[in-house]
């Protein structure tokens, strides 16, 4: 069995993404800051007849985030799939006349700084595997900048370059890394931005492994 460590889990498009992808097997390993709200996912989805478990780390500290890859694979399997996906903060949505170098650092971080640290960190395994796959998940602002969520808008950027340089240096190695751009919000219920929906993209998105960049739903990428 191999495993999918979703980072930046919760009852949402997590949840969503660990159905689906458990359904197809997969261990579960669920990343974020809160460790109780992890647990009781994972009782749920374990319920359910999955096999998940939770691993408490913020994508802002590499040393967390690295231990609770390791430790998942550990636990549950090699990690075979890597989703990046965590919701951001408060402080990256500022406009960007309101936006300080210390929000900027903070929006890098997370955007940057921890995508970084979780692809080294399974890297290893994928290779050993002989497979892989590492799914972004972003807003529209990864490729359209949006001046009144500016930490966000270069973060994503800088994320989007860094997944599309992993693309073009992996796919000889049988690694497939792939984006999902979500223009608007994720709603349930919604045709295209359904959790479940979404979830059903970044499956598809594993499996097919024929294209870097995804949408959600028609979004062009200029003016």
């Amino acid at each position: 069995m191999t495993t999918i460590a979703i980072v930046g889990a919760g009852t949402g498009l997590g949840a969503a993404i660990a159905r689906r992808f458990g359904t197809e097997g997969f261990a579960v390993a669920l990343i974020s800051r809160d460790q109780k709200k992890l647990d009781q996912l994972a009782e749920e989805l374990n319920a359910e007849g999955f096999i998940a478990r939770g691993y408490a780390a913020s994508v802002r500290d590499p040393e967390a985030l690295t231990a609770a890859l390791e430790q998942a694979a550990l636990e549950l399997g090699p990690i075979e799939v890597l989703e990046y996906s965590p919701l951001p903060q408060e402080e990256f949505l500022r406009s960007v006349l309101e936006t300080t170098v210390t929000d900027l650092a903070a929006a890098v971080e997370f955007s940057i700084y921890g995508p970084v640290t979780a692809v080294h960190q399974v890297l290893d395994g994928m290779r050993t595997l002989g497979r892989g796959t590492v799914l972004f998940v972003n807003g529209g602002s990864a490729v359209r900048p949006n001046p009144s969520i500016a930490g966000t808008s270069i973060a994503f950027a800088g994320e989007a370059a860094l997944a599309t340089m992993l693309h073009d240096s992996l796919g000889a190695e049988n690694i497939h890394v792939g984006q999902l751009i979500i223009p608007g919000a994720i709603e349930p219920g919604h045709p295209q931005n359904d959790p479940g929906a979404l979830a059903q993209r970044l499956w598809e998105h594993h499996t097919q492994r024929d294209t870097f960049r995804v949408y959600a739903e028609p979004f062009p990428t200029s003016k």
